[in-house]
């Protein structure tokens, strides 16, 4: 778990806006700087800083992008800074609408309290258990009068939300925008307000909710503003669109730690650096050795992956289950070998490859198991499958990809 890291305040600035991006250097800048005025306060007055993040339990499971921000939770809390791990019970009767151009679904208290169960338990895997308070927003956001609502929406303008890239989208395409949603930026301007905190995280997504207003509100409300840390956004294993379940390019914490490892190789060269800021334990001292090794020609690409792929799984899984997972790896893709343990499928008569594809879990969707059979990434005993609607050829073994295989019998 978190270990308290000594370092002077200029590196501890740079270690905790490692991975940030506002969009705007200057913001960030002026970002930087209030935190190292923060720092140098709390350090004279010998307390911790207040850190926190809100997480609004809208799915049951996580993957690797919803742990950015709790890395650099984790970053405050091996810094010896107090972390608060706010799950947004009452917001998610909103939902947020910041990196949305449709009203998101709202979800029933009781599904918000199921999946909230889960949150806490698997954010442990990066966050030290016995230095995390575990809040709910429910405790003040639900005590609010009507009164209250109208004196924290004065602080606003109907322009200000209107001008934010999502709603702006949708105003002009004469999609529907729902007065509910614009409660959600004073919801958690509240949280921060409530919380009393010095630093608020979030994913860039979170712009205007964090650096906008939330420091307007605990402003207007005679506080310190909080200090806005956005974190990049985790691209998926296709290195290029925002790591999602729904578009298949995810890494779930909670998998097979083989089936994460094998994911992390696959992941573009280029993508490296990102990983490596976002979801490492590495400072920006060792993340700079190994880019400038990389520059160099000191360390192949292959090998810096796979120290990459291991850090990750460690994290997860622990060590042994790292260096299990690298053996699997080499074994099986570098000495073109088969897994060790393949599940079984029984065949239906008449299925498709197409049906086989979707049932046996290879793939996520029907439309993905498309676009890999076009990709000629679907074998049967290493002959491609290239029609989706044919009546799937028998028994062997069937390989997705460089990674997933499943015996048909």
């Amino acid at each position: 778990m978190a270990t308290k890291r000594k370092m002077t305040i200029d590196e501890q600035v740079t270690y905790l806006m490692q991975g940030a991006d506002y969009g705007d250097e200057q913001v960030k800048k002026a970002m930087a700087g209030e935190l190292k005025d923060r720092l140098l306060e709390a350090q004279k007055e010998s307390r911790p800083l207040r850190i926190y993040c809100g997480y609004d339990p809208t799915a049951p499971d996580l993957h690797l992008g919803h742990t950015v921000t709790m890395r650099k939770l984790s970053q405050f809390q091996e810094l010896g800074h107090e972390v608060t791990f706010l799950i947004g019970d009452f917001t998610s009767l909103v939902g947020d609408p910041s990196d949305k151009d449709k009203l998101r679904p709202r979800l029933t208290p009781e599904e918000i309290a199921q999946n909230a169960n889960t949150y806490a338990e698997q954010s442990y895997k990066v966050l030290d258990p016995e230095k995390t308070t575990i809040r709910h927003n429910a405790e003040w956001l639900s005590k609010l009068s009507f009164e209250d609502l109208i004196r924290l929406s004065a602080n606003f303008t109907v322009q200000q939300f209107l001008s934010r890239d999502n709603f702006a989208n949708r105003f002009n395409n004469n999609d529907a925008i729902y007065l509910h949603e614009f409660f959600y930026a004073l919801m958690q301007g509240y949280d921060a307000y409530m919380l009393d905190a010095d630093v608020q995280v979030g994913g860039t997504e979170q712009l205007f909710n964090i650096v906008t207003a939330a420091r307007k509100l605990m402003t207007a409300l005679g506080k310190k503003p909080n200090i806005g840390i956005t974190m990049s956004i985790l691209p998926g294993t296709d290195g290029e669109i925002r790591m999602s379940k729904s578009l298949g390019n995810h890494i779930p914490i909670a998998g097979d730690p083989k089936d994460m490892y094998g994911k992390i190789m696959s992941i573009p060269d280029k993508a490296m650096g990102i990983y490596s800021r976002l979801v490492t334990r590495w400072t920006p001292d060792e993340i700079s050795q190994m880019e400038s090794s990389l520059s160099k020609g000191d360390i192949h690409p292959k090998e810096a992956k796979m120290k990459l792929a291991r850090e990750i799984v460690s994290i997860y899984h622990g060590k042994s289950a790292a260096k299990d997972a690298e053996a699997e790896f080499v074994r099986v893709f570098q000495q073109q070998g088969l897994p060790e343990e393949i599940a079984e499928y029984k065949l239906i008569s008449g299925q498709t490859v197409l049906d086989v594809l979707e049932a046996t879990g290879l793939t996520g969707s029907r439309s993905q198991a498309r676009r890999m059979i076009q990709q000629n990434a679907v074998r049967l005993d290493d002959e491609k499958l290239s029609d989706p609607h044919t009546e799937f050829p028998g028994k062997g073994v069937l390989q997705v990809g460089r990674r997933q295989f499943i015996r048909i019998v």
